[in-house]
């Protein structure tokens, strides 16, 4: 029992990398890429991120990007390095 669970722990552990966020230029991406590279951020939130870039200008901060409608702050923090 101890063994498929230890089996099982490491072969979580080993997809754990497939799930991280990809780096991304929040600031020149299109919505398309910045979906694919952020977890947590589908089509809808992608296109809101682009969106409030084009009313409000660049991004100054990844905290910024916390103020777009439907990104919460574990969204951001789950994101943080990638950003």
């Amino acid at each position: 029992m101890l063994r498929k669970f230890a089996i099982g722990l490491l072969g979580l552990l080993l997809l754990l990398p497939l799930h991280a966020a990809t780096p991304v230029n929040v600031n020149t991406a299109d919505a398309a890429t910045i979906a694919k590279a952020l977890d947590g951020i589908g089509p809808a939130k992608a296109a809101a991120i682009v969106a409030w870039r084009q009313e409000h200008g660049p991004f100054k901060s990844v905290d910024e990007v916390g103020q777009v409608k439907g990104v919460g702050a574990s969204t951001l923090e789950r994101n943080r390095a990638a950003i």
